[in-house]
């Protein structure tokens, strides 16, 4: 799995997709400001960067650091929902819990109460997996079936305690959950 932040060429993403079989790639913001300010970069690379190695046929997991007052507004998240929507509603969405360290540690740790608004922004929007993360034992961790919304794989942070599938479906009602397993 690759892991980046999503500022690339379309032509490093070229070279790299047949060494990859998935990416989990950050998308920060949804604002050019967040970018510019934040990152020293702009935004619309990095949207381009999701849409190139889905063309290639990359699996695509996206994940947002939940910054309190930075990208964190309910107009914002939607913004996010509409365009991983537009990647696929079977693309993953990992909305992970901010931590006041470093050169940000005037701000205030996310409120668990942000992420669970975030992850049903997403799923408002339509996306099938949302995750909130960095809580660990947070029902967000897990992975529900999208058709029937059982259970399928039961996490507490990194690690994975149960898995109610057989191979990539349902074991409950047979629906095929999408990824690289």
């Amino acid at each position: 799995v690759f892991v980046t932040n999503g500022f690339m060429t379309p032509e490093m993403i070229e070279m790299a997709a047949p060494y990859l079989s998935a990416a989990n790639v950050d998308l920060k913001s949804f604002r050019n400001e967040f970018y510019k300010n934040q990152c020293g970069a702009k935004l619309a690379p990095v949207l381009d960067s999701f849409k190139k190695m889905k063309a290639l046929g990359i699996w695509i997991e996206i994940t947002t650091l939940l910054i309190p007052t930075l990208n964190d507004s309910e107009e914002e998240l939607k913004d996010i929902a509409e365009f991983i929507v537009s990647l696929g509603t079977e693309t993953p969405w990992h909305i992970s819990r901010f931590h006041p360290l470093f050169k940000k540690r005037d701000l205030p740790v996310t409120p668990v109460s942000s992420l669970h608004k975030a992850v049903e922004i997403g799923k408002q929007a339509g996306l099938k997996y949302v995750y909130s993360g960095n809580v660990p034992g947070d029902k967000g961790e897990n992975t529900y079936c999208f058709n029937c919304h059982k259970l399928l794989i039961e996490r507490y942070g990194f690690k994975i305690l149960k898995i109610n599938l057989s191979g990539n479906q349902c074991i409950n009602c047979g629906a095929v959950l999408e990824g690289i397993f």
